[in-house]
């Protein structure tokens, strides 16, 4: 019996193939946004925790990344979050997202 809601994952021999399909996910805006705000927030807590020395703040790093994130997915974007099935070539993805918004590759 297949599971309908956890499809077998495809895999991926390199962050070059997974790219696309995770830009292929993240074709809202919206949730594009939401995730430039997450991984834009991430920053500014972890510098504010390690130059502060206040490092309890570091817990609060995965839920405002994922939060954001998967907010844009479950309401805007109406998918399911890449980092489910590939939780590390997401978290890259993610990054490189956040790079490619900020260089004009991609459209915020």
């Amino acid at each position: 019996m297949i599971n309908r809601c956890f499809p077998v994952a495809k895999e991926y021999k390199s962050f070059a193939e997974f790219y696309p399909f995770y830009l292929a996910e993240h074709s809202n805006q919206t949730c594009r946004r939401l995730h430039f705000i997450g991984s834009f927030l991430v920053i500014v807590v972890l510098c504010y925790a390690l130059f502060s020395g206040r490092l309890s703040f570091l817990f609060l790093l995965p839920l405002i990344g994922y939060g954001f994130a998967w907010v844009g997915h479950f309401v805007f974007e109406k998918n399911r979050p890449a980092t489910f099935q590939y939780p590390l070539y997401s978290l890259a993805g993610d990054w490189v997202m956040f790079k490619d918004m900020l260089t004009g590759k991609i459209r915020f």
